[in-house]
């Protein structure tokens, strides 16, 4: 049952991620993508409940591969490109490369900028581009701060090539407040890198000016009723998880049971996203409140998640706002977890097959699936674990080790997850979509190999766009300070998914 569960799962996720963002990107229709995705899971799971067999790792891995390349050449061929009209003289790029190489080089450009056009092609104001004047655009780009070279109009975007000439920060801030005196809020400023580095400006249609006199409506009594809702869903999962029966959850005494993991999963996610909506409305930036996703089975919810309904206007903001959540959910589910460990207690193994691993489950967990968890129940617990045992962990320790895992799962650097937010704004949007792309396979081999319950996060991944959106300034880079702290995030990440390796085994006498 569990199984299909998760096929039911995966299948919503990808069915509405595709219908959202490949429907508009390519004239492959998106159903035919879906199935071509949904293959592998839909092919383990059948093996599994109807025939009873377990497929080899190699050969899902096999059929993965299969699925996957087959799908984006299905997005790639069927991409639609808007036709370049109305470009002005001196556009054409008079570098010397010729034939195949040129038209590739151009194509990798084309791309980046039409990531920046992306911004506003949801609620695109329709309006004529075109007919933007020359003259006009040339009076935005003072010489001494970006040297306008040349001009193309797009169907979502004006492009803007010429030499950068001044501190990135200085010039986006020029230009920008050049266009909005000449043009007012029709546009909004992307200030981008382009191929080999050099930046360009985007003038993309403001979905802003289009809903200016309509006010954007706040749902607080929903936010309210969802976190009432998923109160209750993680109350009784907890007290599930605690031994009580399902004939017994409308007694309060034996419902309260679950109170410290309910209490202990919800501080989590709540200091994972209230800080994020605060950091969000302290840089200006509009933002939903955060709303809770309540399920009445297993975990007792999928988390929680604000909107941001205003670009991000630099890569420090941007920065800033994907570290606050899991920096604050982390500490939380540190201090839960530490605390929850001194009142768990080590215990025997559950008898399993030989050469099996031990089962993950709410009660009992294997010390050295995570070498955080290995280090913080040696530091905790001190002698009494012995070589071997598991740990029964208490429900508000394993509220804890259950934030950091779902921390962990949104600090993968891919796409518009924290920890994909995390690497564009410290290595650039196009490194950032690189190392999401190196990401996705390193989780899936460690699902294969080490770590099996990795398995359904990994294929989700693959869902995942792994380039994120650009900020408004995404050309000037982070101070040091900021640095640092993404890479400790990141490692954060490493200690949590990886297991304890042998040699670390023996230190910590776990083996």
């Amino acid at each position: 049952m569990a199984d299909w569960i998760l096929l039911a799962l995966v299948g919503s996720a990808t069915y509405l991620l595709l219908q959202k963002s490949v429907a508009r990107l390519s004239k492959v229709p998106w159903r035919i993508l879906w199935l071509v995705m949904m293959m592998p899971p839909l092919i383990w799971v059948l093996g599994r409940q109807v025939f009873q067999y377990e497929m080899p790792p190699l050969l899902m891995l096999g059929l993965f591969l299969a699925s996957y390349f087959t799908s984006m050449t299905l997005v790639r061929r069927g991409r639609l490109r808007p036709p370049t009209a109305g470009s002005q003289p001196g556009a054409e790029n008079t570098s010397p490369v010729a034939g195949s190489d040129r038209e590739s080089l151009l194509e990798a450009e084309e791309e980046k900028e039409d990531s920046a056009a992306d911004l506003a092609s949801a609620t695109l104001v329709h309006t004529p581009i075109s007919e933007v004047p020359r003259e006009k655009l040339n009076h935005c780009f003072p010489w001494n701060v970006f040297y306008l070279q040349s001009v193309e109009y797009r169907p979502q975007a004006i492009i803007c090539r010429g030499n950068l000439r001044a501190d990135p920060t200085e010039a986006y801030e020029r230009v920008q407040r050049n266009v909005e005196n000449t043009f007012g809020k029709r546009f909004l400023v992307v200030l981008q890198e382009g191929f080999a580095g050099k930046p360009f400006f985007a003038l993309v249609p403001n979905p802003a000016a289009r809903r200016s006199l309509t006010r954007q409506q706040e749902w607080p009594l929903l936010a309210l009723g969802l976190l009432l809702f998923t109160f209750w869903t993680t109350l009784t999962a907890g007290a599930q998880a605690a031994g009580v029966g399902p004939d017994r959850l409308l007694h309060l005494p034996s419902l309260l049971k679950g109170l410290p993991y309910a209490v202990g999963i919800l501080a989590i996610l709540g200091s994972h996203e209230g800080i994020r909506y605060w950091v969000a409305r302290r840089h200006g930036i509009k933002t939903s409140l955060p709303y809770f996703i309540p399920v009445p089975f297993v975990l007792g919810t999928f988390g929680a998640f604000i909107e941001l309904k205003e670009p991000v206007p630099n890569r420090k903001v941007l920065f800033d706002i994907a570290i606050a959540g899991p920096l604050a959910g982390s500490l939380v589910a540190l201090a839960m977890l530490l605390l929850g460990l001194s009142f768990s207690a080590p215990g025997d193994p559950p008898a399993v097959p030989e050469g099996q691993p031990t089962p993950i489950s709410f009660h009992r967990i294997d010390p050295r699936l995570s070498v955080l968890l290995a280090i913080l129940a040696r530091m905790v617990l001190g002698d009494q674990l012995q070589p071997g045992q598991v740990i029964d962990l208490h429900p508000l320790a394993f509220a804890g080790w259950l934030g950091l895992v779902v921390i962990a799962f949104n600090l993968v650097p891919v796409g518009q997850l924290d920890g994909g937010h995390i690497v564009h704004a410290v290595y650039g949007q196009q490194m950032g979509a690189n190392v999401g792309r190196v990401a996705r396979w390193l989780v899936l081999l460690l699902a294969l190999t080490v770590q099996p319950w990795l398995l359904l996060w990994a294929l989700l991944l693959f869902v995942i766009s792994s380039a994120d959106e650009p900020a408004l300034n995404d050309v000037t880079e982070l101070d040091e300070g900021r640095d640092l702290l993404g890479l400790g995030m990141l490692t954060l990440l490493v200690l949590i998914l990886l297991p304890v390796p042998p040699f670390l085994q023996s230190w910590l006498a776990l083996a």
